[in-house]
């Protein structure tokens, strides 16, 4: 199916390599949201962001063009690729280390006037709290093209309180709150700008808020679990891509939400069964 929705995914890209079996997997959560739109079938996805100029920049970058993600705005510069190390326990990821975004983490993407035509060719952009893009977002606002963050769940409240007022669609990750606690953070972030905000809950699925009602997504079951990263990710790029198809058909919220979180919760359930991210592994020595 093919969904009438062109978006854009603007900020990180790393590779993360799995210490325990020495493969390395394109990732990072600009690229995620890119790729994870295009296989849900939206009209249009491009990646926009910057790389380095060593093996995993492009490793990252070929494997994007297998996807055919629209490439056109990246800068390539000499240095080293954003990378993180992991682990697999019991099925969940586990972060090791990083090398904090390699050369992104040294230098800023700032958009010009030519990159802010650009953007406005789509209809959402993604991006988050390991992006390095905050301080591009109010120019993002400016031309009207709605902003989709990631606060994942180790943003600070000071944090979030600078971001939120910027963001359209907010996401972040609550494994370990309760759903009062919940609910609680979700008013809170949508009173600071954002009209829906969602937390994943892993096992327990997602709640939504979108200043009228909460909506609540059970976690749907994964037939074969390889593994959770880019489960959140996947959950959110569903979920948008299907919503803004809703609102063009001219559906209200309390029909257009239900549908795209459950649709979202079954791709989700999906990318559970892939290894890293989305596939493209290879072996690394270090």
């Amino acid at each position: 199916m093919t969904y009438p929705v062109k978006v854009l995914g603007f900020g990180d890209n790393v590779v993360d390599k799995y210490e325990h079996l020495k493969i390395m997997y394109p990732g990072g959560n600009a690229v995620n949201f890119a790729v994870y739109a295009k296989r849900f079938g939206a009209e249009r996805s491009a990646y926009m962001g910057i790389f380095g100029s060593d093996r995993e920049a492009e490793h990252v970058i070929g494997s994007l063009e297998a996807e055919q993600i629209e490439l056109i705005k990246c800068v390539q510069v000499i240095g080293e690729n954003g990378c993180s190390k992991n682990t697999v326990i019991d099925g969940d990821r586990v972060f090791l280390e990083s090398n904090e975004g390699g050369v992104r983490g040294d230098m800023r993407y700032a958009l010009n006037r030519f990159d802010l035509e650009y953007i406005c060719q789509f209809d959402v952009v993604h991006t988050g709290n390991y992006c390095f893009t905050e301080r591009e977002l109010p120019k993002i606002k400016a031309t009207g093209v709605p902003i989709s963050f990631d606060f994942s769940d180790d943003s600070e409240n000071a944090y979030i309180e600078t971001v939120a007022p910027s963001v359209t669609y907010a996401f972040l990750s609550c494994n370990d709150l309760e759903a009062s606690e919940i609910r609680k953070k979700l008013e809170w972030i949508h009173s600071l700008g954002p009209s829906f905000v969602c937390a994943s809950r892993g096992a327990e699925g997602c709640m939504a808020f979108d200043g009228r009602r909460y909506y609540v997504q059970s976690a749907m079951p994964v037939e074969k679990m390889a593994d959770t990263m880019g489960a959140g990710d996947s959950l959110l790029t569903a979920f948008l891509v299907g919503y803004l198809t809703a609102k063009k058909d001219g559906q209200t919220d309390e029909q257009a939400i239900p549908k795209a979180l459950q649709e979202a919760a079954v791709f989700a359930s999906r990318v559970c069964g892939i290894d890293g991210a989305w596939g493209y592994g290879v072996h690394y020595d270090d």
